[in-house]
């Protein structure tokens, strides 16, 4: 069969070397399937060059940090990703103070540089539909600025979704990120997309992560983007977090220049209403 033929059925049998039963579709791209030994897997289609390396590289750098729980990789290739499936759940106060001292747990045991992508993972990844380059740096504000601000905010300008004195405030940002950023870190093992739709909650409420976008980043930025959308139980995860890891001072201030980044590949992605809250944010900091 040809692998642009192949369904998730055949691409699980193939790639776990097992005969398959029952398959239940999510979408065109992502559909669970019931192997004859009763496990079930979760079975990914990607045909962005490298994405599925970047994301079973990612997952398998967060579990070998022994911190927090992430979907077992049964097996990859170039187009077909197939994992563990997470039988589902509720938080609870308690789990997602246990998420909160895990993920702290996950950033604390590191990345090489600003920008590392994981062992074995590509240096042009995703964030979710949108390429994102895992370049390293040393230096955390300038990385941050010209790897993942500026990138997505040229992008927004050259397709009409950010206007040139709005593209203006996020630059002066970038210019301040110095003395905005807060004292430094090093460099710590991020997700790296974690909204909370990729915080999945097992059936004994313990946090999941699957779709990651890993590489070596700011720990705050993680954060930033679980406040984002929204999480279940956000303060809990906050209060288990800065148990194990206190945040330096002046961290809820900084939550919007770490949201910047994620505000701008949205605004790439899905238009105008991001691109307002991205500049919203770059004026607020510009303010302080």
């Amino acid at each position: 069969m040809d692998d642009c033929d192949e369904g998730p059925a055949e691409a699980a049998a193939r790639i776990t070397g097992r005969g398959v039963g029952a398959t239940h579709r999510h979408s065109d791209l992502l559909a669970e399937v019931r192997l004859d030994d009763g496990r079930s897997v979760m079975v990914k289609r990607a045909d962005a060059p490298d994405a599925v390396r970047a994301e079973a590289a990612g997952l398998r750098w967060l579990a070998d940090s022994a911190t927090v729980r992430v979907p077992l990789v049964h097996g990859d290739d170039p187009r077909w990703l197939v994992t563990e499936l997470v039988a589902t759940g509720r938080p609870t106060t308690h789990s997602a103070h246990r998420f909160g001292r895990d993920l702290a747990a996950l950033h604390a045991s590191g990345a090489p540089e600003f920008g590392a992508p994981p062992p074995g993972g590509p240096v042009d990844a995703y964030i979710g539909l949108a390429p994102m380059r895992n370049v390293p740096g040393d230096n955390w504000p300038r990385w941050y600025a010209e790897q993942r601000v500026l990138p997505y905010l040229r992008t927004a300008v050259d397709g009409g979704v950010v206007l040139p004195a709005e593209s203006a405030d996020v630059e002066r940002v970038c210019e301040r990120l110095p003395e905005l950023a807060g004292p430094a870190e090093p460099p710590a093992r991020l997700h790296g997309d974690l909204w909370h739709g990729n915080v999945v909650w097992g059936r004994e409420g313990t946090a999941w992560l699957i779709d990651p976008a890993a590489h070596g980043g700011h720990r705050e930025t993680d954060l930033a983007m679980l406040s984002l959308f929204g999480c279940p139980f956000l303060d809990g995860v906050l209060d288990g977090y800065r148990a194990a890891a206190p945040l330096a001072d002046g961290w809820e201030e900084r939550v919007g220049l770490h949201q910047l980044f994620p505000l701008l590949v949205h605004a790439v992605l899905f238009g105008r209403g991001f691109a307002e809250q991205a500049v919203a944010v770059a004026r607020t900091a510009l303010a302080r």
